[in-house]
């Protein structure tokens, strides 16, 4: 069993390709990546809008495009891109998920994925971060 992190893309973006670790910038992504990083996991995944699920070392284009503009359909077909690359490098039903997404990242992966914590849950943009940095205290310090 295998420790995974999935972590949502965000709106700001560094201007250069970068490491898709590397290319999202916000506090909400950063806090996320610090925690996810703590967990140590075996492998960390970003959901990206526009490419699907990507390594967290691949290296990317900025771009500019949010699920939350999508239609029902076009979600759902995201999502199936996604999980279709997800069971290929991951077990659905015996790896360990972390998801650090909102409701229209996951909403159609976690019906697939049979172990997952989703430590925001129900939670408002400024209030992610403080259970993240939260979070991360409790890591960190025991």
């Amino acid at each position: 069993m295998k420790k995974i992190v999935l972590i949502a893309c965000v709106k700001t973006k560094r201007k250069t390709p970068s490491k898709a670790i590397d290319l999202y910038i916000s506090p909400l992504f950063t806090k996320s990546r610090e925690y996810a990083q703590l967990l140590n996991p075996n492998h960390i995944y970003i959901l990206s809008a526009k490419y699907g699920l990507i390594s967290s070392e691949e290296i990317i284009e900025p771009y500019e495009l949010t699920l939350n503009n999508m239609s029902t359909p076009e979600i759902k077909d995201w999502s199936n891109r996604v999980l279709n690359r997800l069971s290929s490098v991951t077990d659905l039903d015996n790896d360990n998920f972390t998801i650090l997404a909102g409701q229209n990242y996951r909403k159609y992966l976690l019906p697939y994925i049979s172990h997952y914590n989703l430590p925001l849950e129900g939670l408002a943009f400024g209030f992610q971060l403080q259970q993240l940095n939260k979070l991360i205290e409790e890591r960190k310090h025991g």
